[in-house]
């Protein structure tokens, strides 16, 4: 295991600039998350770690070794990727034993790792199965396992659930998970799904156009994002943003209406962008955001309510059992301790 320490990395294709000076330092042990969407340059930095891509600028340390000019083989880090890349011609066990093979390392040794990670990942009854005979989940655990068998000091996963169905998903990340409770290998962990990061993560980097917007742990994220973007992205839907103005305690809205507010850091007649996530939203008497119920989806558990407002489209997530009929009108209420405002220009949070 080992520290994996970011300082000034750029990346640039010719004149193009993908990564912006990015820093980041990854715990002996640490569980992180990579995030954002796509195109943000969550996956070419994760190819840097591995030497998959050369550093424009700035450094890449494991273990406290800059690692800028060594080849991917002599880096000792493990990667997993998005479609599986297996051997169609071997079979699992010859899959998860050939890096060890081309080490030239012990039988005895290969034949002891290859057990011991088929049994971590059940996957003993099909160490003689060739990859075409295996599912898609049980393929990914053999592309888990060749990267166990090897022992590395840091693993490294690009996007490995997005070809998996949603079930699949659930089960697989949760299976990730525990894999790193129980081996403690520092692991870093490509995805655009905010979901696999928030359940999976010690902590997350959320990126955006090759800088990073906020690292922290998932509830710090949620509770607490730096910026619009950041509050926007994490969150499942996501958080709704009312435009207005900041007067005598509250958000003017554009539809008129005035929403009251903590007292910010912010000065009076200052635009601002009043952001609520939908679980924080009830059902009102008269008080709150006034609209139209446009679509209902409920989902068992919960009921989405989609709502128009003067000031533009808003999610509520609740509870109770609802069966509004498209028009009919509404009024959602902010929870007060849950509202968050954001200066309408830069975004940041106040």
């Amino acid at each position: 295991m080992a520290a994996v320490v970011i300082r000034d990395v750029e990346k640039a294709f010719g004149s193009l600039r993908v990564i912006h000076g990015i820093n980041v330092d990854i715990a002996d042990g640490e569980f992180v998350v990579l995030v954002g969407p796509s195109g943000c340059g969550k996956s070419t930095l994760l190819r840097m770690i591995a030497g998959l891509e050369q550093i424009t600028g700035g450094s890449i340390s494991i273990g406290g070794r800059v690692v800028n000019n060594l080849p991917p083989k002599d880096r000792d880090t493990a990667m997993v990727f998005q479609n599986y890349a297996l051997y169609p011609h071997m079979t699992v066990h010859d899959n998860m034993a050939f890096s060890l093979k081309l080490r030239h390392a012990d039988a005895k040794l290969i034949g002891e790792r290859v057990a011991k990670a088929a049994a971590i990942l059940n996957l003993e009854d099909y160490l003689q199965r060739y990859p075409r005979q295996l599912s898609g989940g049980q393929r990914q655990r053999v592309a888990m396992g060749r990267a166990i068998v090897r022992d590395p000091q840091v693993f490294l996963f690009d996007e490995p659930l997005s070809n998996l169905d949603a079930k699949l998903r659930v089960q697989m990340r949760t299976e990730i998970k525990a894999l790193h409770q129980r081996l403690k290998t520092t692991t870093v962990y490509v995805t655009h799904d905010q979901i696999e990061a928030m359940t999976m993560a010690d902590r997350i980097v959320v990126m955006h156009d090759g800088i990073v917007e906020q690292i922290g742990t998932p509830l710090e994220l949620y509770d607490h994002p730096a910026n619009t973007f950041v509050a926007g992205f994490i969150g499942s839907p996501a958080m709704n943003f009312l435009p207005g103005t900041l007067r005598n305690g509250a958000v003017e809205t554009a539809g008129g209406q005035a929403i009251r507010v903590a007292m910010p850091k912010a000065e009076d007649g200052q635009p601002v962008i009043l952001g609520v996530r939908p679980e924080h939203l009830k059902i009102g008497n008269g008080h709150g955001i006034k609209g139209q119920v446009s679509v209902l989806e409920p989902t068992g558990a919960e009921t989405q309510i989609f709502v128009d407002t003067p000031s533009g489209p808003v999610t509520a997530v609740v509870s109770e059992r609802h069966s509004f009929a498209p028009g009919t009108p509404i009024t959602l209420e902010p929870r007060p301790d849950c509202i968050h405002l954001f200066d309408a220009q830069s975004g940041r949070h106040l």
